[in-house]
């Protein structure tokens, strides 16, 4: 699939990524205070049936349900100890709703603090997050 992004990266042409998840579990009824990361381990279904939808719509590349999954946003959820089973199954449940045509990208979004100079956290910290999320 790598080799197929790039083909659309250096062909020139408009690649068609999927919407906001988190937008569309709220419009599903999952409230904003839920973590939506941790769908992917307790529904599944939910999150595939998303991934599906935007598929049959044509997409080419579905981003995994994974925006927040980071240790510092996880742990805010008490479910820091899970970043690596939330991430893993985002992947999955992304890669198997794809299809044979359709790429999947890893979605990682800000860790939701601040960094050095402008905060606590350092940038070894910070970068140590996103490599756990993206490993």
């Amino acid at each position: 699939m790598a080799n197929r992004f790039r083909q659309m990266l250096d062909g020139g042409e408009v690649i068609i990524f999927d919407g906001a998840m988190g937008t569309v579990l709220f419009d599903r009824g999952v409230f904003i205070n839920r973590c939506f990361d941790e769908l992917n381990l307790s529904n599944p279904a939910l999150v595939a049936s998303i991934h599906e939808q935007y598929v049959k719509a044509g997409v080419m590349v579905l981003e995994s349900n994974t925006f927040g999954a980071n240790r510092f946003k996880l742990s805010s959820h008490g479910l820091g100890d899970k970043t690596a089973e939330i991430n893993r199954a985002g992947a999955r449940i992304a890669r198997d709703a794809a299809g044979p045509n359709t790429v999947v990208a890893g979605s990682v979004g800000p860790l939701g603090l601040r960094i050095e100079p402008w905060g606590p956290t350092s940038l070894d910290e910070a970068k140590a997050a996103f490599k756990e999320q993206i490993s």
